[in-house]
């Protein structure tokens, strides 16, 4: 079977006075119909620039999309002209933003911001786009939906216009959701509403979402497969079982050792790595991860690790020294 996502060398850049930020850097992964990828990494890894990219909303200038290929349903997302696009968002592919604050227009009431993408893309007369519009509100748990369709987002609570916005990217049924960290602004209760409210929505309508966090502990529960960023560099991917049962990089390791365990014995101090991302301006030339590493080797500083397979083709790992590390850092 095709895959539904395919990227392949995808490098995003920004100008700046600066210099030019090297955000995303030759990232290459595919995705298939149905799947839940979990893609995590600490804050400005690029994770969201990646995501922005693949729906072509980098603001150009400052940013860039430089090279590379992102193929969706058999057709490279980066040579469509602008309007080609403008019908793909929202229709084949949706995007949950990380502040449902900002997210929905605040002088347009929440109802006539679902009904646009129905009578724009599903070509809905505005009756038929208020009743599917209630439906979908329903359908992502809030209450007396047909009275909170003429609300204005201020009067929505923040997981309600979460739940809103959900309601939003499902309107035109997108066969991938896009989900940029979109618990980060909810309190513990209304994230794990939220999450098992994707779950369920993923499963009952059978569509693809990318799950987009710092959290490991949240896609450990979602996601089939998963990417982990660092330095705008897709550093080990693999299956969820593969990633937390036999880690194989170092930064992944830390990730990992940085979540607390329940069964833990009491006094386990939690792991923490030491120093700071690298400068984005100023790469260096080998392993982006080598200051802040315990197994570094010279080789590390002078040679970029491609990812490279392991064992299982399904698992791979951009470290020179995956096979002698190979699960040791584990909890």
């Amino acid at each position: 079977m095709e895959p539904l996502l395919s990227i392949n060398n995808l490098k995003t850049r920004f100008h700046t006075e600066d210099g030019i930020v090297k955000a995303v850097n030759g990232v290459s992964y595919s995705m298939k119909v149905g799947e839940v990828l979990g893609v995590v990494g600490e804050s400005g890894c690029g994770k969201s620039v990646h995501a922005l990219s693949i729906m072509r909303l980098i603001q150009i200038p400052p940013g860039e999309i430089e090279s590379g290929e992102i193929w969706f349903d058999g057709r490279d997302l980066l040579k469509l002209d602008n309007n080609d696009m403008r019908h793909v968002r929202g229709r084949d592919i949706a995007m949950v933003f990380q502040d449902p604050m900002s997210s929905l227009n605040p002088v347009y009431t929440v109802g006539f911001q679902i009904c646009e993408a129905l009578m724009l893309h599903k070509k809905m007369n505005k009756n038929e786009a208020r009743h599917r519009a209630v439906e979908l509100l329903t359908l992502v748990g809030i209450p007396e939906a047909k009275r909170r369709l003429d609300n204005y987002p201020h009067q929505f609570s923040g997981g309600m216009r979460q739940r809103a916005m959900i309601a939003m990217a499902l309107s035109c049924e997108p066969k991938l959701l896009i989900a940029d960290e979109p618990t980060t602004a909810l309190d513990v209760t209304i994230q794990a509403q939220i999450i098992n409210l994707v779950v369920k929505l993923q499963e009952e309508l059978g569509m693809a979402v990318m799950w987009i966090t710092h959290d490991l502990g949240i896609v450990a529960e979602m996601a089939h497969t998963i990417n982990v960023m660092y330095a705008g560099y897709i550093i080990e991917r693999g299956n969820v079982r593969d990633i937390y049962k036999r880690t194989l990089h170092p930064y992944t390791f830390g990730l990992l050792g940085s979540l607390p365990v329940i069964d833990e014995a009491p006094g386990t101090k939690l792991i923490s790595i030491p120093g700071l991302p690298p400068d984005l301006i100023d790469l260096p030339k080998g392993c982006p991860f080598y200051v802040r590493c315990t197994y570094r080797v010279d080789q590390c500083k002078f040679e970029l690790p491609p990812l490279m397979e392991s064992e299982s083709s399904q698992h791979t790992v951009a470290c020179w020294r995956w096979q002698e590390i190979d699960g040791k850092g584990t909890k």
